[in-house]
């Protein structure tokens, strides 16, 4: 349910969504209180904390000073950005490298050895699969996501990027067009879609509460305070009932949204910024002429992975 304002709008009758299953039981949200919660990892200048999804990783540094982490055979692609361009990035990698690199860009780094540095004062997002089962155990709910959602499908990755796996770089300095939603990015593993940042608290007249049939969304909340409204549908048990739920959140935090509970967010702030993350990338965005930004460097899938 979009406002006619809204891009999405499009996709309820341009996409051929899959159906889900609503019989239950359902799955609750998975919730990252970042601000509350204590850190996973710490170093001398900054803070992490870790968040799981059934097939995503999320790492969230707060730096004020300078970090390193690295991967060795890591088995897939993985994605790191920062908002803010006086964060400087160092990357090396077996196919490419970046010495130095301003923030406000999304690094798509390459399967095998890396090594991200980073320094300067901000936050810097990791994201990676759960194929990575070191970094799964990293997470405080690494036992609480490991029950697998019914509904969404196993993890199927996306074809091979047209010229090869390598460091990519994207400027996230991409101005508003009419008609695209947000700043959408994908690769093999996921999609990332960096919304404009906020200057207003949300028209509450203008919100879109909908659902997903079969994939989870996280939404990353980086500066403001956002609510999030979930719902779930009512079937012929009422065990699988589920409370309607507000979740309030303050910045940086994470939210799992599941499959298939209508959701809406509302930010309540002067300026407020949100990143919404899924994993495989999304058929619907995929298949909008012009919403992935860097579409001509990654294939789309041949079937509907949504």
């Amino acid at each position: 349910m979009f406002d006619d304002s809204d891009p999405r709008k499009a996709l309820l009758t341009a996409s051929a969504s899959g159906t889900g299953r609503s019989c239950g039981p359902f799955s609750p949200p998975e919730i990252g209180h970042f601000t509350q919660q204590p850190p996973v990892e710490t170093g001398e200048g900054w803070r992490a904390w870790m968040l799981c999804a059934t097939n995503m990783v999320l790492r969230v540094v707060e730096l004020d000073g300078s970090a390193t982490f690295a991967r060795y055979a890591h088995v897939d692609e993985y994605m790191v950005f920062s908002l803010e361009p006086s964060v400087r990035f160092t990357i090396t990698t077996e196919a490419g490298d970046v010495d130095d690199h301003a923030g406000n860009h999304l690094f798509i780094v390459p399967p095998g050895t890396s090594t991200v540095r980073v320094r300067g004062k901000g936050t810097v997002t990791f994201l990676y699969t759960t194929r990575a089962a070191d970094l799964v155990a990293q997470c405080p709910n690494a036992k609480a996501s490991a029950d697998a959602n019914p509904v969404i499908p196993p993890f199927q990755a996306w074809p091979d990027p047209s010229q090869g796996f390598r460091l990519r770089a994207y400027d996230l300095e991409v101005p508003d067009q009419v008609g695209r939603f947000g700043r959408i990015f994908r690769c093999t593993t996921m999609m990332v879609n960096i919304l404009p940042r906020f200057m207003a608290p949300r028209d509450t007249s203008k919100i879109s509460p909908h659902h997903h049939a079969t994939f989870e969304q996280i939404s990353l909340t980086l500066d403001g305070d956002f609510e999030h409204f979930l719902r779930w549908p009512w079937t012929s048990n009422q065990a699988h009932w589920l409370e309607d739920m507000r979740i309030i959140c303050s910045s940086p935090s994470a939210t799992v949204l599941p499959p298939p509970a209508i959701h809406t967010t509302l930010w309540v702030s002067d300026e407020s910024q949100i990143v919404d993350i899924f994993s495989p990338p999304r058929m619907d965005f995929s298949r909008r002429d012009g919403w992935v930004l860097n579409a001509a460097d990654y294939p789309m899938a041949q079937t509907d992975i949504e």
